[in-house]
């Protein structure tokens, strides 16, 4: 499975609104911090303006805000925005499907669970948990000095700890 780059600078472009949390931020800002075009940027911030997952306004002044608090914006459903409507695979489009083996194909049934539990699992993460107390992200995304509401001490536990491989 491979993320779209939509969806990836997605991601990029609401950590960067939330690590510069209370500030306007600029989508050229944006986009060098995060090696973006700013072409493709402005096409993510449009798609996530029409969700409301950010403010955008237009103008010398304009600039990109979260639309809601970090807590609040669930990842998986900025994926979905931005992956939902791509199929997995051939057999899941309704328009472009060929394949002879779909009606009776297993693996198409379990590539579904899959999905769902990819989405599932990140129904389980919200934007903050991405960026509190992550100072290596902070110090790479802030647009002033490292700011101590997001990064706690060195030795403080993460808020997510990924689930131990094997």
């Amino acid at each position: 499975m491979r993320l779209t780059t939509r969806t990836n600078l997605a991601m990029r472009t609401l950590m960067f609104c939330a690590v510069n949390e209370g500030r306007i931020v600029r989508s050229s800002e944006i986009a060098t911090a995060c090696n973006a075009s700013i072409n493709h940027l402005m096409q993510v911030v449009h798609l996530l303006h029409l969700n409301e997952f950010v403010v955008a306004t237009r103008g010398r002044l304009g600039g990109l805000t979260l639309a809601r608090p970090a807590t609040d914006i669930v990842v998986g459903a900025v994926f979905r925005v931005f992956e939902a409507s791509l199929p997995f695979a051939e057999c899941f489009s309704e328009d472009g499907n060929t394949c002879p083996l779909t009606d009776h194909c297993r693996l198409r049934h379990g590539i579904a669970r899959a999905v769902e539990s990819f989405y599932r699992e990140l129904d389980t993460l919200t934007l903050h948990e991405l960026v509190v107390d992550n100072c290596g992200l902070i110090a790479l995304l802030t647009l002033e000095d490292l700011p101590a509401r997001h990064c706690a001490k060195a030795d403080a536990p993460p808020i997510f700890a990924p689930a131990p491989a094997g």
